[in-house]
């Protein structure tokens, strides 16, 4: 399966601390069989947290995409497609991050593993096997 992971699942993995996501979380991410992504809006949010200082990381946010390709994981960069899509079902929230995750998982036909309740209620959120 195709999943994209949001930065709720990311910050654990850049605070060196996976431990702290759900079994069900974890089994998603060491399955050979999912292709990971990771997206540049993931990145930018954590970047605009840390500096500032509403966020602590163990990796620099600089370093955080070489670490996160070097699990595996896929970039996945921010299109105009994304930018412009006409979402089938609106997310309940009004964060700009969220709708764009969100737009992105339509677009490319792809999966939202989180732990945002606002974003489990959306269609495409990865629910489990």
């Amino acid at each position: 399966m195709r999943l994209l992971l949001d930065t709720s699942i990311v910050v654990p993995i850049a605070r060196l601390a996976p431990e702290r996501l759900s079994n069900l979380n974890r089994a998603a991410i060491s399955d050979p069989q999912n292709v990971l992504f990771v997206s540049i809006v993931a990145l930018w949010e954590i970047a605009i947290k840390t500096r500032l200082k509403k966020l602590e990381i163990k990796i620099k946010p600089r370093d955080l995409p070489a670490h996160l390709t070097g699990l595996g994981m896929q970039l996945l960069v921010i299109e105009a497609a994304h930018v412009i899509a006409e979402l089938q079902t609106d997310v309940a929230t009004r964060d700009p991050f969220d709708r764009l995750l969100a737009a992105q998982c339509e677009v490319e036909n792809l999966r939202l593993v989180t732990t945002d309740p606002a974003l489990l209620e959306y269609p495409l959120a990865w629910r489990g096997p």
